[in-house]
């Protein structure tokens, strides 16, 4: 009845995909997540080792969709996972998060002890090797630039990236490259020169990517590359060398659960780091250590992420995307 019940309050939302990992009690842990189950799994799988009568109700949406998915049904959930900061954020400053005063974390990898970063997430530039064959590989957005203006009929059509207006991830990489350098709309406006094509998701880019529909994805999630061997021959995986734009992926406990105590185990586990020690090849996601996040200049949670948030910089800022890219 229950799962009935979940199933019903969610049909008219997006839901991705959604699969149970089964325990050996009655307890099920629901969990709403913006990554990928194939990628996730392993992390799962660790966690219910250490806890066998726990399920896992795992359930994958857009980060931008999680939102909505709460806003209708609270209850529907108790964990959530995602690698859009802002968002995970504007629902802890909405109340929706559970405090989890025993669980410290520093370096800017929690807020207000009730969003936790546990990995991170540098976006890249993945191209399809064979496209650039006797081509200098793009080390800077100005090297991309150029190689763009170099041979426009040759990457015409060929060039992905986020379709902002519907990735939260998306949304989140395109406005913290734009705080950071003007190098991010000149290049916005070759994508646009050149038709890009525009996507909700990196795992999509990648596919394109590997089949040869696509030459050139930016902001792409890298970790989601490298979960892929049998395509790592066909692209590479350039982290810029001008600036690096890396988020950390982050979890919180609904205030709503009531199954408070597993899921704050869930959370311990994912910030412990314990589940990268496991031996699987391929496996991509890199847990964070509080110190690394300042060696490495992560984007900390602070309410600097929630800028972009407010509905007239939303405004102006999808207008100015647009007016770049879209053509």
């Amino acid at each position: 009845m229950i799962a009935w019940l979940w199933a019903s309050a969610l049909s008219a939302a997006e839901l991705e995909d959604r699969q149970i990992f089964q325990g050996e009690g009655a307890l099920t842990l629901r969990v709403l997540s913006s990554t990928d189950t194939d990628i996730f799994a392993p992390i799962l799988e660790g966690f219910m080792a250490r806890n066998p009568t726990v399920s896992v109700d795992y359930a994958v949406a857009a980060s931008a969709d999680i939102v909505t998915l709460i806003a209708e049904c609270p209850d529907c959930f108790d964990v959530v996972i995602s690698s859009a900061m802002d968002l995970q954020l504007k629902l802890a400053n909405d109340g929706l998060a559970r405090r989890l005063p025993g669980l410290v974390r520093t370096g800017g990898t929690q807020w207000r002890q009730s969003v936790f970063g546990f990995t991170q997430e540098p976006a890249t530039i993945v191209v399809n090797r064979a496209a650039f064959a006797g081509r200098d590989m793009p080390t800077t957005r100005q090297a991309l630039i150029e190689i763009l203006r170099a041979e426009p009929d040759h990457f015409r059509g060929r060039l992905g990236t986020y379709d902002v207006r519907l990735s939260g991830l998306g949304y989140l990489y395109a406005t913290q490259d734009a705080r950071t350098s003007e190098t991010f709309w000149r290049l916005m406006e070759v994508f646009g020169n050149l038709n890009a094509q525009l996507y909700c998701c990196s795992g999509d880019m990648i596919d394109d990517l590997a089949s040869g529909e696509l030459y050139v994805a930016y902001n792409v999630l890298g970790s989601y590359t490298q979960t892929r061997p049998e395509t790592l021959d066909k692209l590479a995986i350039i982290t810029p060398e001008d600036f690096a734009t890396t988020m950390m992926r982050t979890a919180l406990v609904l205030d709503t659960t009531d199954v408070g105590e597993t899921a704050e185990a869930l959370v311990r586990y994912l910030t412990s780091g314990a589940w990268a020690m496991q031996e699987r090849p391929g496996f991509p996601l890199p847990s964070i250590d509080p110190a690394d996040a300042q060696a490495l200049d992560v984007v900390s949670l602070d309410p600097g992420l929630l800028v972009y948030l407010d509905r007239l910089k939303r405004a102006l800022f999808l207008e100015a995307w647009g007016s770049a890219l879209l053509r």
